[in-house]
């Protein structure tokens, strides 16, 4: 292996699958798109899983929360597993396990035991830390926003085509002559399955960092990469990880949220069908084709120029214009306007995650799996917080979105005061010292 080819990319070229760093960036992208077939590959049937099991308004919000909350602990500890046991090895074995709730699920026959597998199935959300872990250590910094911006986006798109491909599964299963009750449960087996065999793959063909593998690697080739210890605390000394954690929450996590009630929503408000429900739901998503890329892509140019000062000023606007949109839509009187609405605020939804990934990599390159892991938590309770509005009984899903709009306003104010100008990186020994 040559010098260059253990070294990180510093062009990103989508259509080469050669090298260390460009397979890992496929496969990378490839499993975090099917593990949402997973996580969310049960919310465009809770039409059907709602009918068969009986199930409230206020029992469906705590499986929204279930679905969301267990990745919180997840992605912390998946970060920290990225720094010092290595993606690879943390990815197969997330993967693998995760399978097991995923296809179980069906077992499912009352509120309290689908609850649990809700929760269960939650740790798979984990994976995008190891994905943006992962195109952090194989790509320049010149190019990582960009890398991590499409790695992430293409991954994200899952949840999209989700919402369009299962329900088509589920009327496979139909066809073949099941009753809906068994058919969603036989459904989610396919992605399990799916899951297993990438689980397979990660471990076979990817690699730690461009120069080898955690365990392979000389003691000088350790001391320089991004393997640490004590990195937790690390990232948990800088307020601009912090920062980062709230930005993501008002944009990741109100996107997973639109994810697992925008099937049902389009249903019980405009009377959509659960067929056209799912599409148009799977139309947010498939937004992340190409708009958490150009938030990358964007970034990593006002970076060049403008510096970390200038990618938290982009990030800052995104998000107060994703609250405008998502106020916009809450008030929404029909079901074309509301689509209308939807994909104006799903466009700066998506830039800002790609943006808040931009800056991920900055904040100290020694811990970067716990930084990740910290904001990628932060998605999540934006979105637990975010489902505890839509399982009120009280507030209708339409107040919900409007007072979810507001609250994505007021982190806009808060990213926009905070420096993320880059300071001298804190180390493990000043850890130990403080």
């Amino acid at each position: 292996m040559n010098l260059i080819s253990q070294q990180p990319l510093t062009k990103l070229n989508i259509f080469r699958t050669k090298g260390v760093q460009m397979r890992t960036f496929h496969l990378t992208w490839l499993a975090f798109f099917f593990c949402f077939f997973g996580w969310f590959g049960l919310a465009p049937l809770m039409k059907v899983i709602k009918d068969d099991l009986g199930l409230t308004k206020e029992q469906i919000g705590n499986a929204i929360i279930a679905s969301v909350a267990a990745t919180v602990v997840a992605r912390i500890l998946i970060g920290r597993l990225c720094d010092t046991w290595g993606p690879r090895k943390t990815y197969s074995a997330l993967l693998a396990v995760s399978a097991i709730p995923i296809m179980t699920v069906g077992l499912a026959h009352s509120y309290e035991a689908f609850l649990l597998f809700r929760l269960a199935i939650g740790v798979i959300g984990a994976s995008f830390v190891i994905t943006q872990y992962h195109t952090s250590v194989m790509f320049d910094k010149k190019i990582v926003g960009t890398a991590n911006a499409v790695a992430g986006g293409w991954g994200n798109l899952g949840g999209g085509i989700t919402n369009m491909v299962m329900p088509l599964i589920f009327a496979l299963f139909v066809g073949m002559g099941y009753m809906p009750a068994s058919a969603w449960r036989l459904a989610m087996i396919v992605p399990g399955v799916i899951l297993l065999v990438l689980a397979v793959l990660y471990y076979r063909y990817t690699k730690d960092t461009p120069a080898g593998n955690f365990d392979e690697l000389s003691e000088d080739a350790i001391a320089s990469s991004p393997k640490a210890k004590g990195t937790l605390a690390i990232a948990a000394k800088d307020p601009r990880t912090w920062a980062l954690f709230l930005a993501y929450g008002a944009c990741f996590g109100i996107e997973v949220t639109f994810d697992n009630i925008a099937a049902l929503y389009f249903s019980e408000k405009f009377g959509a069908s659960l067929t056209t429900a799912g599409i148009l739901a799977g139309a947010f998503g498939f937004m992340n084709l190409f708009a958490r890329a150009m938030g990358g892509i964007v970034a990593d140019k006002v970076g060049n120029t403008f510096g970390l000062k200038g990618k938290g000023r982009l990030l800052a606007l995104l998000l107060a214009l994703e609250g405008v949109g998502i106020a916009l839509f809450a008030q929404s009187g029909s079901l074309v306007l509301a689509v209308v609405l939807m994909l104006g605020f799903a466009m700066f939804l998506k830039m800002a995650n790609g943006a808040t990934y931009a800056i991920v990599p900055f904040i100290n390159r020694k811990a970067i799996g716990s930084v990740s892991g910290i904001v990628g938590a932060g998605g999540n309770v934006g979105a637990v917080l975010a489902g505890f509005l839509f399982k009120s009984s009280t507030i209708s899903y339409s107040q919900a979105f409007l007072y979810i709009g507001l609250a994505v306003g007021a982190v806009a104010a808060v990213v926009a005061v905070m420096s993320f100008e880059k300071v001298a990186e804190v180390t493990e020994s000043e850890v130990a010292m403080a």
